[in-house]
């Protein structure tokens, strides 16, 4: 078994890695391999990777080099750096950690929604500039969220806006009137969330038919002033057109967990602007969320071995 790239830290030192005693031999490589062939290298002859979240890519050609993997266990509910076609042409398993951190994740999404909401990284930044900056913040009781995606993540941030007297629409690719009762939200068509919401808030993995769902156009539909929020890919967005909508005042703000590429490059002009707060893709890292998914993943590798998969993506 071996973990090709534990950086930033994440299961190296995790007592649950305990519990795999018996199984096999562990090793852990604490900085990230330069490329697919020291990631080759690092894995030759394991039958189990654990994948520490998404700083390791897994291409085709790095799978089809290795005859003897038969899992990649994700420390992580995205599974986007894997190439799961080429997984299943070369027979091995990857499984994901599906709803674990989900309230963790929602928290921080509510994070970002009131940090971008009252201007806190502008108005830190101006304070430590010598600055004393007036103007408007957003209120956000009352006020309309749009939420893009309503599973297990989606889901818990639906609860939080409920309980904050936010009115909630959702929109998904497999709408569910039950689900939307539960949750208490009401599912609309797309455009109609982007023109109506105050905040349009990201839950969806990233997929052919997510990759760039929200570009210029849809910009352009929804409310001037409107926040977004992006705690799931940066794939999901069209980052030159957020940065048009940012610039242009048809978007108030944003708050983003992720980029696209990760990390943005130092001359990203998303970076230059003020009116975003950032996170560096670490939602889930408290450590009440990484002990949750060094547990999932190390029990995954477990019911793997002992002939009784879960959490299986392919």
């Amino acid at each position: 078994m071996v973990v090709p790239g534990d950086f930033p830290p994440q299961i190296q030192g995790s007592p649950h890695l305990q519990r795999l005693n018996g199984y096999g031999d562990l090793k852990i490589y604490r900085d990230l391999p330069t490329d697919a062939d020291e990631l080759v290298a690092r894995s030759r002859g394991a039958e189990v990777i654990i994948n520490s979240r998404s700083s390791v890519a897994w291409p085709a050609e790095a799978m089809r080099r290795l005859p003897e993997l038969r899992l990649i266990a994700s420390l992580s509910i995205g599974v986007d750096m894997i190439d799961l076609t080429a997984a299943r042409e070369c027979g091995i398993t990857v499984c994901n950690l599906p709803g674990r951190t989900a309230p963790v994740v929602a928290e921080h999404a509510v994070a970002l929604m009131f940090a971008a909401a009252r201007r806190l990284a502008e108005q830190t930044a101006a304070i430590r500039a010598g600055e004393w900056p007036s103007g408007h913040s957003i209120s956000l009781r009352g006020k309309t969220v749009g939420i893009v995606g309503t599973g297990n993540i989606g889901a818990e941030f639906a609860r939080v806006c409920n309980a904050l007297g936010m009115t909630c629409i959702a929109w998904t690719f497999n709408p569910d009137r039950e689900r939307a009762e539960r949750l208490g939200v009401r599912y609309v068509e797309f455009e109609r969330l982007l023109a109506e919401s105050d905040v349009v808030s990201l839950h969806l993995r990233l997929s052919p038919e997510s990759r760039r769902l929200i570009g210029k156009r849809e910009f352009g539909l929804m409310k001037q002033g409107a926040l977004l929020v992006n705690v799931s890919r940066g794939g999901l967005v069209d980052e030159g057109a957020l940065v048009e909508a940012l610039r242009s005042g048809q978007l108030a703000g944003a708050g983003l967990d992720v980029f696209d590429p990760e990390p943005p490059e130092p001359d990203n002009p998303l970076l230059a602007c003020r009116n975003v707060v950032f996170s560096p893709h670490v939602a889930d890292m408290t450590p009440e969320g990484a002990d949750l998914l060094n547990e999932g993943a190390v029990e995954n590798v477990i019911a793997f071995l002992e002939g009784r998969t879960q959490n299986q993506v392919s």
